[in-house]
């Protein structure tokens, strides 16, 4: 008679099927506070359909394929040409058009565009961050371009097109075009000006030649990317068609792909020039300034993009934890599991709350509003980036041994968690950004006041947290060296006036608490004890 060696039991179901957008309470309201009522009905079922498609299984396994066959490089064809090609896996071209087909990139052609546009960017880079690289850059390219009007003119309906195509042809052929950056060069890192990449002026007007490097070269598959390189007038912003009007390739010499940490699907390169065609986008000598504007928009991708992957490792943990027994009973009715989960959902709220917010903003486009994200856009990029790698590591831990292992989905998580600080200037670059911004520009830090003001009277940490932030920013001497305190301490009041103000009470409570109030150790899981913890876990639940 055969025998069963064993029987599979207590093993946890995957998280599949479900509806991402719908099943994150916090991600719903922040739409519908911030979106015109008109427009609700329409968002609402575009971003619910966006989010079935999301948590499908065959989407699921397309980020996993993505992810476990990143892209080669190709610099000869058989003959011995350069083509210098990248090739991707399928799954990752299904990914990044569904991506382009849902609006990422298209923001500024739809009503409350940005609001819309950063749910789904949410959404969709829980099921494989790496695509999001292209897709944000994509959409940030945008105000770049907008400083020549006749380039603008001609490239800015490709970018905000919804169709995705990936072939190598001129641009002014395709249905729709994906953009790339190339700031960084080996030499010079977070120090753009220190760039000796050389812009040759030719005869055409607005044609350069350019000769140099990049050392990191993002999506070198686009068709198209802005750059900054020296030109006679100093340091320049140009663009870089990938193929030319007359359908030869430009000198794009990809000499190898970075073997990254995480965000192993997408591909980031390094690349020479050689007498490269550019064209010249805004004024020579005001490179910094006219890509500026790109970079706050890619900036406000990291802090959705650590915000999607705290939400996607809290609803894994929770998911786990609801079906897993130990000890006589569901671990998440264990109190010091349940205090874990309820921290970690509670860091994950505050993140989508935050970023919602600054999305909504970019909506707004008023004066103050755009005051108001000149401080806020960095502080939250350091902040919501910086507190992703623990919250992913916490998370993978309360699957036990099997969030070290690959078939869980957390460790691709916890790889991908610290790029989001590194990305558009590390920790440093943003506290000295804000400290910028503090001391040259008034209206920012007025802007800031005003918005953490609508809260005051509502908790009293949080009133305390805001006079001690107000003592510590009369005092700016030799602040350089306390900037990351500065910061940390403007985005957590932040956080805590738009939780006290929209989110349910209980979570307004144990934020203040703990962030605010230092009821709170150094690790997930010390809340106080006498929170409604239970609350704030079924609050994050992911599926009935």
């Amino acid at each position: 008679m055969a025998t069963s060696t064993h029987e599979v039991t207590n093993q946890v179901p995957p998280l599949v099927g479900y509806d991402v957008f719908t099943a994150d309470r916090v991600l719903v309201e922040a739409v519908e506070r911030h979106l015109d009522a008109a427009l609700l009905d329409e968002a609402r079922s575009e971003l619910s359909g966006f989010g079935t498609t999301a948590g499908s299984a065959q989407v699921q396994e397309w980020g996993v394929l993505a992810n476990e066959n990143p892209p080669g490089l190709r610099t000869h064809d058989r003959y011995g040409n350069r083509i210098d090609e990248v090739e991707y896996h399928p799954s990752w071209h299904r990914l990044l058009g569904k991506g382009v087909s849902a609006g990422l990139t298209a923001a500024w052609t739809r009503p409350g565009g940005h609001l819309r546009r950063a749910a789904g960017f949410l959404i969709w880079t829980q099921v494989e961050a790496g695509n999001g690289c292209p897709l944000s850059m994509t959409h940030a390219a945008v105000p770049a371009l907008r400083t020549d009007p006749a380039l603008a003119a001609e490239w800015e309906p490709r970018l905000t097109s919804m169709v995705y195509d990936p072939g190598l042809r001129p641009a002014a052929q395709k249905p729709g075009a994906i953009f790339g950056m190339g700031m960084t060069e080996k030499q010079g890192g977070s120090d753009v000006r220190a760039n000796t990449t050389a812009a040759r002026p030719l005869a055409e007007d607005g044609a350069y030649a350019l000769t140099g490097h990049k050392w990191f070269m993002s999506a070198p598959m686009s068709d198209g990317f802005l750059v900054l390189a020296q030109a006679p007038g100093g340091l320049t912003c140009f663009l870089v068609p990938r193929v030319l009007e007359d359908g030869t390739r430009n000198v794009l010499r990809l000499q190898r792909l970075k073997d990254k940490l995480g965000n192993r699907s997408n591909a980031s390169a390094e690349v020479e020039f050689d007498g490269t065609w550019a064209r010249r986008v805004g004024e020579e000598g005001r490179g910094v300034r006219t890509i500026i504007e790109m970079v706050a928009a890619t900036r406000l991708d990291c802090v959705l993009g650590s915000a999607s992957l705290m939400r996607q490792a809290v609803a894994q943990a929770i998911h786990h934890c609801t079906y897993r027994e130990a000890f006589g009973g569901r671990l998440v009715d264990k109190p010091l599991m349940r205090n874990v989960l309820a921290d970690l959902a509670l860091e994950s709220e505050a993140a989508t709350t935050l970023a919602m917010r600054l999305a909504a903003a970019y909506d707004d486009g008023s004066e103050s509003e755009r005051a108001f994200l000149r401080l806020a856009v960095p502080a939250a990029k350091y902040w919501v980036t910086k507190r992703c790698t623990p919250l992913a590591t916490e998370a993978a831990e309360c699957l036990g041994g099997n969030g070290y292992v690959e078939e869980s989905g957390m460790p691709r998580l916890l790889r991908e968690s610290p790029l989001n600080s590194i990305w558009e200037g590390a920790g440093n670059v943003q506290a000295l950004d804000v400290l910028r911004a503090l001391q040259r520009e008034p209206g920012a830090l007025d802007a800031f006041l005003r918005e953490v003001g609508r809260a005051r009277g509502a908790d009293h940490r949080l009133d305390v947290a805001i006079k001690n932030l107000l003592t510590e920013l009369a005092d700016l001497d030799g602040v350089e060296a306390r900037a990351r305190r500065v910061v940390e301490r403007l985005a957590l009041v932040l956080q805590g006036s738009l939780l006290v103000r929209y989110a349910p009470p209980e979570v307004a409570d144990a934020f203040c608490a703990s962030r605010l109030g230092g009821d709170w150790g150094t690790a997930f899981g010390t809340l106080p004890h006498t929170l409604h913890l239970a609350s704030l876990v079924e609050r994050a639940r992911p599926v009935a």
